[in-house]
């Protein structure tokens, strides 16, 4: 079953906002079994984005749209699908009296440009919004399926989940699993050469590959198109493309190895954190090149308060000493940037918090303060166990944000190789 997606917004058509709403719903549509044949952006303008539903109707059975159902006057959606339909708008007393009791909720006002947002093409299905000011609706167009929430991510998300889904996941045909893999440590064009010829040697498979920096995203996509017989109450079709993938996923994971480092929405910081919660071990971290950054990534994740005790961004040569601990005649004898003052960062800083184990890192990043002997991208990253305390040299290239990127994964990473090898 094919399916487009159309995003509405000159913000998004200047570049002024990020279109995550479209990746969102690829990756949602593709795991109820869709094909998602087309994005298409248009800017707020009526006859584009007529145009725009016109064609989409004509190549997908299921087009799922977002933004334009706001209160201003360059919100035309509603307008655009009534002229696309020929049919006039028409109010929903029922969204308007929920638009009204939102405001008085908040202790607002609703001013009349809100009440446009009650105001739908005839025929058209209401779609509930509970976290915002603007429902959604749902509309046939020239035998697609057409469904329109607004822009805003979370609002949009709930929407989809709680109204859409169970609208379309009939549809669905059902004939495809896929296996999402999360890989850090190697460049897309490796991790390409090292699965070279696993499709051919798993007819039905194709793999995908997404690169957001520093990461791969490796996907494994298995489609079995076939009969609809039932085995435990699932379409046989799917049961073959689960088996089909989950078998290419396993010769992935074995070509890939340590580079994969977990699955599906894992994230680098949280597969860390799981791995010292299962050993119940807490962490501490001292920073000074990457800036709180390590600690940012930690604290995104839920639970972190489980592990993590200090994070200490001593980015001055007087902090390293006065919190840290770090001997005057280290820092003079090798400087802030030596793999000795690494060891004494992570030696420090789980002396003071009492954590089971310490990550320090320092370095340059850039642009300035390089050196022939000490260049921008020379980073030393240290771990302190009650074993001892290990330090690695690496030299990182690219720009200042990306450095400290890396040198947090790479601290991460010898996190997560201490809790693998135990205190």
């Amino acid at each position: 079953m094919t399916c487009a997606i159309l995003s509405i917004g000159t913000e998004l058509t200047r570049g002024e906002l990020l279109n995550t709403n479209s990746a969102w719903l690829a990756a949602g549509l593709t795991a109820l079994g869709f094909q998602v044949v087309e994005h298409d952006v248009v800017d707020d303008d009526e006859a584009r984005i007529v145009g725009a539903l016109q064609r989409l109707s004509k190549i997908a059975r299921v087009i799922v749209c977002t933004g334009g159902l706001g209160p201003t006057t360059d919100d035309l959606t509603t307008v655009a699908v009534a002229a696309a339909l020929g049919v006039s708008l028409v109010r929903d007393e029922a969204s308007m009296d929920h638009i009204r009791r939102r405001f008085e909720r908040l202790g607002r006002v609703m001013s009349e440009s809100n009440a446009k947002q009650a105001d739908f093409p005839e025929g058209a299905s209401v779609l509930a919004n509970p976290i915002g000011t603007a429902p959604g609706f749902a509309v046939e167009l020239e035998g697609a399926r057409a469904f329109f929430m607004p822009g805003v991510p979370k609002e949009m998300q709930r929407m989809f989940d709680d109204q859409v889904v169970p609208r379309i996941r009939d549809l669905a045909p059902n004939d495809s699993h896929q296996v999402r893999f999360r890989t850090f440590g190697l460049p897309e064009s490796v991790v390409g050469e090292k699965l070279a010829g696993v499709e051919a040697a798993f007819p039905g498979i194709v793999i995908g590959y997404r690169a957001h920096f520093p990461e791969i995203e490796v996907k494994v996509l298995a489609r079995v198109p076939g009969p609809t017989s039932r085995r435990e109450g699932r379409p046989q079709s799917h049961v073959e493309a689960r088996e089909l993938a989950e078998r290419a996923a396993q010769e992935v994971r074995a070509r890939l190895g340590d580079v994969v480092y977990g699955e599906g929405e894992d994230t680098f910081a949280g597969v860390v954190g799981r791995d010292l919660r299962t050993r119940g071990w807490t962490l501490a971290i001292a920073e000074s090149c990457t800036g709180g950054l390590v600690g940012h990534m930690i604290t995104k994740e839920p639970g972190a308060s489980d592990y993590l005790l200090l994070d200490a961004v001593t980015y001055a040569n007087s902090a390293k000493q006065a919190v840290l601990g770090v001997d005057e005649d280290v820092l003079r004898g090798h400087g802030a940037v030596s793999a000795e003052c690494a060891g004494r960062m992570a030696e420090g800083a789980r002396r003071v918090s009492g954590a089971d184990v310490a990550l320090a890192i320092t370095g340059i990043a850039g642009p300035g303060g390089g050196t022939d002997a000490k260049p921008v991208g020379l980073v030393y990253l240290a771990v302190a166990t009650a074993k001892g305390t290990s330090v690695e040299e690496r030299r990182f290239n690219g720009e200042r944000l990306a450095i400290q990127t890396l040198a947090s994964y790479v601290g991460l990473g010898m996190v997560r190789e201490a809790c693998r090898r135990g205190l």
